[in-house]
C-alpha cells in the first residue's frame, strides 16, 4: 500500500458489473479502472463484483481489475466464487418449494421463456432467438428442452424468465403471491427478464457474507447497482449508490447517486468514500 495517511482497509465496496463497473457498450471506463485500482493498492480497500453473471462470464471482468484477492458473488447472490483458489466458497440452491413455484410459472405462461441455470449449465425451455443470445453470454454448457418437466432439478442456482414485457409481469405477479408476497429474492433485471434465487438469499446477502469472511463491520460496506436485481443489494450495506440512469425506485433508497455509468459511476463512488477518509 502507498504511504497515506489513512487507511481503507476495512472498507468492502461491491459492485454490479453491466451498466454499472462497465459502460452501455460493455467496455471499462478508464477513470472507473484507475479509482479501483487507487482504492485497494493506495488506500488497502476491498473490492469485489457481484452480479447476476456466471463464473465463467463474470472471469475476464475480474482479470480486468487485477484485484489483491479473488472474492466475488455470481448468479445473483446465489453463491460467491474465489477466482484465486478456483473454488466456490459458498452456494445456496433453489429449494423444493420455490422449485416448484418456478415448475408452476413455466406452465401457466408458456409464452415466456425459461431458463434455469447452474453452477456450470444453462438449460432452456422453449428459448426463442433473444433467449438463447442472453443464454450464450453466460459461456456455459446449453442444453435445450421442449418441456419444463424435463429439466433437472436439485441443482438450480438460479432462473430466468424472458418474453414480452406484460407476459414477464403476469410471471413476477404470480411467483410473488406464491412465494407468500416476499420479493427479497426475485428480481427484475430488464422489463422484459425476471429472475429468482433460492428463498433468503440476494446480492446483499452474499455481499454481507463476504465482509464477515473478511472481517469488515457492515457499517463499512458500500455497494452500487443500475437496476432492480441490484436493489437488495443496496439495502443491505451501509453506503448504497447507484448510477445517474437507474429508475427512480433506486434512486429513492441511494445515499449517494453518481454519474452515467458511462462516465464512471465506481469512480464515483470511491472518490466520495476517500474524500471522506471513510468516515461516513
Amino acid at each position: 500500500m502507498a504511504n497515506k495517511d489513512f487507511t481503507l482497509s476495512d472498507w468492502l465496496v461491491a459492485s454490479d458489473i453491466d451498466g454499472t463497473l462497465n459502460s452501455k457498450r460493455r467496455k471499462l471506463p478508464e477513470r472507473n479502472q484507475k479509482a479501483i485500482h487507487e482504492f485497494v493498492y493506495d488506500y488497502g480497500g476491498n473490492f469485489i463484483l457481484a452480479s447476476g453473471r456466471s463464473i465463467s462470464s463474470m472471469r475476464k471482468h475480474f482479470e480486468n481489475l487485477g484485484l489483491n484477492h479473488g472474492y466475488a458473488v455470481f448468479q445473483n447472490g446465489a453463491g460467491i466464487y474465489d477466482y484465486k483458489q478456483e473454488k466456490v466458497l459458498w452456494l445456496n440452491l433453489m429449494n423444493e418449494k420455490l422449485t416448484d413455484i418456478v415448475l408452476a410459472a413455466a406452465k401457466k405462461f408458456p409464452m415466456a421463456q425459461v431458463q434455469v441455470v447452474t453452477v456450470d449449465e444453462t438449460r432452456l425451455v422453449r428459448p426463442d432467438l433473444g433467449a438463447w443470445a442472453l443464454a450464450k453470454t453466460s459461456k456455459m454448457k446449453l442444453t435445450k428442452y421442449k418441456s419444463i418437466n424435463d429439466v433437472p432439478t436439485g441443482d438450480w442456482c438460479k432462473v430466468i424468465f424472458t418474453g414480452l414485457s406484460p407476459v414477464i409481469d403476469r410471471v413476477e405477479r404470480f411467483v410473488t403471491q406464491q412465494n407468500d408476497g416476499d420479493t427479497s429474492n426475485l428480481m427484475r433485471s430488464s422489463i422484459c427478464s425476471f429472475e429468482i434465487v433460492n428463498t433468503g438469499t440476494n446480492k446483499g446477502v452474499a455481499v454481507l457474507r463476504v465482509a464477515k469472511h473478511l472481517g469488515i463491520d457492515p457499517s463499512k460496506t458500500a455497494a452500487i447497482g443500475d437496476y432492480f436485481n441490484d436493489y437488495e443489494m443496496l439495502k443491505a450495506v451501509a453506503l448504497p449508490a447507484c448510477c445517474g440512469q437507474a429508475p427512480q425506485g433506486m434512486k429513492d433508497i441511494a445515499k449517494l447517486v453518481t454519474c452515467h455509468c458511462n462516465q464512471g459511476a465506481v469512480a464515483d463512488l470511491i472518490e466520495y468514500i476517500i474524500a471522506h477518509k471513510g468516515n461516513i
